[in-house]
């Protein structure tokens, strides 16, 4: 039975007390609640956090029993912070090569959409996969997920989207069933063969291709947890999103989607009609979109709140105006953030450098931002019961700091490696 205890923790944060229940997501003004215990001891037991407190409330029974034992290891954290671990609720680590050539492009002045309608862009990103083996894939992914551990993510979703074929979205699906069985965090799988129209066949041809042939199959498999649609300008309507996440719900996949990146798209109203768990990218938000998901949880449809997810880094790779995170939190919403990790748009997982840019250029305040990060991001892949939080008997995902004097040293100190020691169910890694 594997134990280690935490001391002298300089403060344990995002902690259920017996008495302060932990929300599933937190909301408005509730996103500064970050509740925390000075001078904490952390247990973990088997991978499981087992208990934890004020080092002054460890009683003389738990001291004999705890101290003086050897069989547990023993952490002296004097200094430093222990968090939940990072849930990065949008990426798109399966792929093959780079796009640092479309990175010139747009540093002499091509738009993203410029650099698409040359054949960049997605379609790039496909041509590049189909020629590359399924093995190959899983190598380059797996490296990808490694790094965002080290960055401090212990729970990931990932979708595919660069196959645009049946036999090529199966395989990126099957890279990711195959992540989800070796890695040591969890994963949710997302089908987005809706990430752009490939140039081979009609519009109309693919349409049919996905909600008759991609959906079903992709059930019948049971490979992805959750559909996608990329609703903006230049990609999908919402006349073509609605059909293809009616398919999805037919074939009882979750519904998350890209919506609102490039211009207001509609794509937000579409996926809270559909009951969506997540809505992401929403650079472009007004008060309709606003007021659509202040009012997205509806008990008649059997739909929960659905939560904007926000992906910073994305605008600052491509230069976009960022996601009015302040207007939305103030007027009453929860926001979520992740990385986006890509080879076009967001080429890192470094969830730390997130955190740094939703406070620099968003104006979230770290305590916003940690549970942007954590519980709601959580929230946004369905697992806010058991990532984003530390409650009792469950998962010991962990991010040690190093020796900081305070939580937001972490958003200010901008691309400092802060993070001494992750832990996932306990084992360091």
């Amino acid at each position: 039975m594997k134990k280690t205890l935490f001391l002298n923790i300089k403060s344990l944060v995002q902690v259920e007390g017996q008495n302060q229940k932990i929300p599933s997501f937190r909301a408005g003004k509730d996103m500064q609640n970050l509740p925390s215990i000075e001078n904490a001891f952390l247990l973990v037991e088997n991978g499981k956090i087992k208990e934890f407190g004020k080092m002054e409330e460890i009683t003389n029974e738990q001291k004999s029993a705890w101290l003086d034992s050897s069989e547990i290891e023993k952490i002296d954290a004097t200094g430093k912070f222990i968090l939940p671990s990072f849930v990065d609720s949008h990426t798109h680590i399966v792929y093959a090569g780079s796009r640092e050539k479309e990175f010139e492009d747009r540093i002499h002045g091509l738009t993203y959409e410029e650099i698409a309608q040359r054949g960049g862009g997605i379609l790039n990103s496909t041509k590049r996969l189909q020629q590359t083996s399924e093995e190959e894939l899983y190598e380059a992914a797996h490296q990808r997920l490694v790094e965002m551990i080290g960055f401090g993510t212990g729970a990931a979703e990932i979708k595919s989207g660069y196959g645009l074929t049946l036999e090529d979205e199966i395989k990126m699906l099957r890279v990711i069933q195959k992540l989800k069985e070796v890695s040591p965090i969890e994963i949710k799988s997302t089908f987005l063969g809706a990430h752009a129209f490939p140039k081979e066949i009609s519009r109309e041809s693919y349409m049919d291709l996905l909600t008759q042939k991609m959906i079903p199959q992709v059930a019948a498999e049971n490979l992805a947890d959750y559909c996608d649609v990329f609703c903006d300008k230049g990609f999908f309507t919402v006349e073509e999103t609605d059909r293809i996440l009616n398919a999805a719900t037919k074939h009882n996949l979750k519904i998350k989607l890209h919506a609102n990146e490039l211009d207001t798209s509609g794509g937000v109203q579409i996926g809270v009609k559909h009951g969506a768990r997540s809505v992401d990218h929403l650079e472009h938000m007004g008060e309709d979109e606003i007021n659509s998901l202040l009012n997205s949880a509806d008990s008649a449809k059997n739909h929960d709140q659905t939560m904007p997810t926000l992906l910073p880094s994305t605008a600052f790779f491509l230069r976009l105006q960022y996601a009015p995170a302040r207007k939305m939190i103030e007027s009453g919403l929860p926001v979520s953030l992740a990385t986006d990790y890509n080879p076009g748009s967001s080429p890192s997982g470094n969830m730390p450098f997130v955190l740094s840019l939703a406070c620099i250029h968003m104006q979230m305040t770290p305590e916003e931002a940690i549970n942007a990060a954590t519980l709601n991001a959580a929230y946004a892949i369905n697992l806010e019961k058991t990532h984003g939080i530390i409650r009792k008997n469950t998962d010991a995902n962990l991010i040690l700091t190093k020796k900081i004097p305070s939580l937001a040293f972490m958003p200010y100190s901008f691309g400092s490696h802060l993070i001494e020691q992750v832990f996932i169910r306990g084992n360091k890694v």
